[in-house]
């Protein structure tokens, strides 16, 4: 699939769904739990690539003590007006709102004292390199807030499935889904150059034919977080190279 034809899948999926400015999924709500407003929010440069219609950012740009800026960035130019114009009904309009590429971040080395991307590696041709490139724009000793799915576990399994049934895994119709597992992502961030702090997992889920996935609460626990379907890792740029 070419680039054109990917941004005019993601345009047109983008089109079709609202703006969450409760940002109450599962990943933000992991990130929510992690983000300290002191250290990585209050008086911070904060940018979050992958913004899709920008519930997070609005969420992000509330928070008290304020961010110096919030930079919301999307592939979608669809997902990106969205954002801005549910900030703008919100009366929020101290968002920077852009376009771009997380493979390709448009902005100088160590520009973000906050980095955040949520569920979006996955879903680009070269992961590795998108983290490398949120760990460029990242100043030293700031913090990167990643999740994307780990397909160690039972989602992992179904992929599986359909692959042998000849059918492809797509992620409620997105282009582009790679298979993340939860080391791999962290080589990736280790060989960006970044020291993973945090990493926590849940969402353990039970296929049934004919059903949609059934989440299991109990599972989890911080022993299976290697299973969980929805991740978060929190990453410092150090101060000085890592030897």
């Amino acid at each position: 699939m070419s680039q054109e034809s990917d941004s005019a899948a993601y345009d047109a999926w983008h089109s079709s769904l609202d703006v969450n400015l409760n940002a109450d999924d599962p990943w933000y709500q992991l990130v929510r739990r992690e983000l300290q407003l002191e250290r990585d929010i209050g008086g911070r440069r904060v940018m979050e690539i992958g913004c899709g219609r920008g519930g997070f950012a609005c969420w992000l740009e509330t928070r008290s003590p304020p961010p110096s800026e919030v930079v919301a960035i999307d592939y979608s130019p669809v997902a990106v007006e969205k954002g801005r114009a549910a900030a703008a009904a919100a009366g929020i309009d101290a968002i920077t709102w852009q376009t771009g590429d997380i493979q390709d971040i448009a902005h100088p080395d160590g520009s973000f004292d906050t980095v955040i991307s949520c569920e979006t590696i996955e879903h680009v041709p070269d992961p590795r390199k998108a983290v490398s490139e949120l760990a460029r724009v990242l100043k030293p000793g700031g913090r990167l807030f990643l999740t994307t799915p780990n397909y160690m576990g039972t989602f992992g399994l179904y992929r599986a499935y359909l692959r042998l049934r000849g059918r492809r895994y797509t992620e409620v119709g997105q282009p582009i889904n790679q298979l993340t597992l939860l080391p791999k992502t962290l080589s990736w961030i280790r060989r960006a150059g970044l020291r993973s702090e945090i990493v926590r997992g849940e969402g353990h889920y039970l296929f049934t034919p004919g059903r949609q996935p059934r989440r299991i609460p109990w599972l989890d626990v911080e022993i299976l977080k290697w299973l969980a379907f929805h991740v978060v890792i929190v990453a410092q740029k150090p101060r000085s190279p890592v030897a």
